[in-house]
């Protein structure tokens, strides 16, 4: 009798879930198109998910101690994935590079340290377009050690939308930074190296994993700070922490996935957008209306965006990826997409007809 209701939770288990059914709609929506597209894309929608996070945030660390709202952040993502790991079974989320995964969630931990002592003292918009200074790094990190190619459209279009960040806060940081603002500032190359981390991870581990384990990881590392400065928080402030795990969760997915289609060189531009997202959501949340800068900043910024996607996506369109109807795999290295593209030149190219009587007698 045992056996029955073994054999229904396997069944039931094994059943696609919706979030399961969400990823194979995804991707048949987004198949058709190129690489780089589709990395701006998720990059889209990680900066859009990861502006309602902060202003969410900000919020509760203002009212709660700055540590303990980062390890409840990071606890209640990982309590929204546990379901969803328990569904495909624990061997489906065992990573393949601990020693990685624990790396980078240190790292990561490390910037969100600096990130949320200064969360509380500056607005919104200051936190948005300080970050903006990440992606000089990321790109950096990215030529460095990654060995991505920088083509000058990539590099252009970042010192555009750069400067369209500048136009908004230029006065205000130069003006009155303070030690808050530097302390911000000082995050931005800690969260590009766990980027740098996590687009290597990427060639190896899957989606999921890199996600479940970078909320266990930050939660085990943030745990003793939290219980230094623990307050109880109240019933509202609990369903906080829950949206938080599921924005957070969301965000970082969509993060990674860009990770995996792209280059991260050539998705970075986009993420200027996020002031966009940053300046609505200061408005209707704390009655910050966007100044004339800040709409000046905006147009150059989409600018850029815009500009940059229409060359990346043309560059993709006359790969020899694209020629022969490839797209490179999640984790494929450059080399594994090389020896694809001649595996299948070797493979299309048609077989040399059977020779006819005509043929042999003619020697052209």
């Amino acid at each position: 009798m045992s056996a029955e209701p073994a054999a229904g939770a396997d069944a039931a288990r094994s059943r696609p879930g919706a979030w399961q059914r969400a990823q194979a709609w995804t991707h048949h929506r987004t198949a058709h198109l190129s690489p780089t597209v589709r990395g701006l894309l998720w990059t889209t929608a990680s900066g859009a998910i990861f502006c309602v996070l902060n202003t969410l945030m900000r919020s509760l660390a203002l009212q709660l101690d700055p540590m303990q709202t980062q390890f409840l952040r990071y606890l209640f993502g990982l309590l929204v994935v546990l379901p969803i790991v328990w569904r495909a079974g624990w061997r489906a989320y065992r990573p393949q590079q601990v020693f990685g995964q624990f790396t980078r969630g240190a790292v990561h931990t490390l910037g969100l340290v600096l990130w949320f002592i200064a969360l509380p003292k500056i607005a919104m918009a200051d936190t948005t377009a300080i970050g903006f200074t990440g992606p000089l790094f990321i790109m950096l990190g990215a030529w460095l050690f990654l060995k991505e190619p920088m083509r000058w459209e990539r590099w252009l279009a970042t010192a555009i939308g750069f400067g369209g960040v500048m136009i908004v806060v230029g006065p205000m940081i130069s003006g009155e930074g303070g030690r808050h603002h530097l302390i911000m500032l000082a995050s931005a190359p800690v969260f590009a190296a766990s980027f740098l981390i996590t687009k290597v991870l990427t060639r190896t581990e899957k989606t999921g994993v890199i996600v479940v384990w970078q909320a266990i990881t930050v939660t085990l590392f943030s745990l003793p700070m939290a219980l230094w400065t623990w307050q109880p928080p109240t019933p509202l402030q609990w369903l906080g922490f829950v949206a938080c795990g599921l924005l957070g969760s969301a965000g970082h997915y969509c993060l990674t996935r860009s990770f995996g289609v792209a280059d991260i060189s050539s998705t970075q531009s986009v993420k200027f957008l996020d002031l966009l997202w940053a300046s609505m959501l200061g408005w209707l949340v704390f009655g910050d209306l966007p100044t004339q800068t800040t709409l000046l900043g905006g147009v150059v910024i989409c600018a850029a965006t815009l500009w940059v996607a229409h060359r990346e996506h043309r560059r993709d369109m006359l790969t020899p990826e694209s020629a022969f109807g490839l797209l490179p795999l999640e984790g494929a290295t450059p080399a594994d997409r090389q020896s694809r593209i001649r595996g299948v030149r070797l493979s299309s190219q048609p077989s040399p007809p059977a020779p006819t009587p005509g043929d042999t007698e003619n020697p052209r």
